[in-house]
């Protein structure tokens, strides 16, 4: 039930809001959990006993009990089945197993994807159990011991997804940054190099996160090394920042794959090195440069950007000319794809939430808990990945497929129509 209000709008446990959310999980969850057990009694109905009695007949609740939820504690007063089937090979009691709540669930599997959120907020693990509270409205099951333990398992689950086999991970494209994520990391300049790839399918992957320097070739070509090792094949293309010390590394890693400068660290790099009263223009001559329909336009455009800033701005022009080949790769590629592979912002977008973060963790523990953290904050999110447009179009891009200006103008032997 719902709480007294007072006179300011609050209750005992928090704000009114905060109850009526609460109150409405409770509900849902109540009815949902009966419609599970009625449906599973209901498709049993004709099981019988030799007196023609019912084999699974309602029993009753359980006691009463509280699950943390993303929505705060709710009270839960799950229903009872008694089931007096017998397994014909174990000779053993069924039991009734509810797919909504399991008998020892008492925190949603989305109250841990809040965690690391938190620790990402700058939270150390002592500060964890005021802040749950604060958000949570309880700290039942969520101490800084049992937040510990949990960070030893996200180290635990980076580690083994660090050292999986990627020998049937057939990474097309890959992207490549290194990331400030605000989190503290083991020295100076640290960030966290990440990879990630489109399967053959059109899907996209987390392929490796690690700590690493963003300027150093070694750094990169470690991580490509190690996936190498555990299997990876060169991709087709790497889109990544100019900046990195990615590409002396990837050319004796995977020496096969293309390179594709990305068009937005690109654009800050030349804004950087013009005044701010030229920089609109120069955003808008390299959008015609990176928009145009082909190769022919946008290799016009970049002459059309040289006419006018090389008088005045010579080193935003060679920028731009001295990258070309690398800035205009995409367009050897299906132009379904190009929205995808100008830029790294599937890197970007994933860790924007991370990178806005303003306060560092302090006394939050090792930089490998750190680490792992941002892993799992990343696995989280890799949930909601879309594939890329197009994804029937992946596998003849890693079959052989040739493609001018977008379109298919070759297609490799022993494939079907796309």
């Amino acid at each position: 039930m719902l709480s007294v209000v007072n006179a300011d709008g609050t209750t005992e446990t928090g704000s009114l809001i905060d109850d009526i959310v609460r109150e409405g999980a409770r509900r849902m969850l109540a009815a949902a959990l009966e419609a599970e057990v009625n449906q599973y009694i209901a498709e049993l109905a004709d099981q019988r006993d030799e007196r023609g009695r019912r084999l699974v007949v309602r029993n009753g609740h359980h006691c009463e009990r509280t699950v943390t939820t993303a929505a705060g504690p709710v009270e839960v007063h799950a229903p009872r089945v008694n089931d007096k089937r017998v397994d014909e090979v174990t000779r053993e009691r069924k039991r009734f197993s509810s797919g909504i709540l399991a008998p020892w669930c008492r925190k949603s599997p989305k109250v841990s994807e809040v965690l690391p959120l938190l620790y990402l907020h700058g939270l150390s693990s002592g500060d964890f159990v005021p802040a749950l509270e604060q958000f949570l409205g309880s700290t039942a099951g969520l101490s800084s011991a049992a937040v510990m333990r949990l960070t030893k398992q996200w180290q635990a689950d980076h580690a083994a997804f660090q050292d999986r086999d990627l020998s049937a991970s057939d990474y097309v494209y890959v992207w490549a940054d290194g990331v400030y994520p605000k989190v503290r990391l083991g020295q100076a300049h640290s960030c966290v190099l990440v990879l990630m790839g489109v399967r053959v399918d059109g899907t996209k992957e987390l392929i490796a996160i690690a700590e690493g320097l963003r300027e150093s070739a070694e750094s990169w070509a470690d991580l490509l090394r190690d996936c190498r090792r555990r299997g990876m094949t060169d991709p087709e293309l790497v889109v990544g920042d100019g900046a990195m010390g990615l590409w002396k590394a990837l050319a004796e890693v995977f020496p096969a794959a293309r390179h594709q400068r990305c068009w937005v660290h690109k654009a800050r790099n030349v804004s950087n090195v013009l005044p701010k009263s030229a920089q609109p223009g120069a955003t808008k001559a390299m959008q015609e440069i990176y928009n145009a329909e082909d190769r022919a336009h946008a290799e016009k455009a970049i002459e059309e950007f040289a006419r006018i800033y090389e008088a005045k701005w010579p080193k935003a022009v060679k920028k731009i000319t001295d990258d070309a080949e690398e800035l205009l790769a995409f367009y050897d590629f299906p132009a379904q794809h190009w929205v995808h592979l100008r830029t790294t912002n599937p890197i970007e977008s994933t860790f924007s939430t991370v990178k806005l973060r303003t306060k560092v963790t302090r006394g939050a523990g090792s930089p490998a808990a750190a680490l792992a953290m941002v892993f799992k904050l990343v696995e989280s999110a890799q949930e909601r990945w879309r594939a890329i447009t197009a994804p029937h179009l992946v596998a003849l891009v890693r079959n052989g497929a040739r493609f001018e200006n977008g379109h298919l103008v070759e297609r490799p032997e022993n494939t079907s129509a796309a």
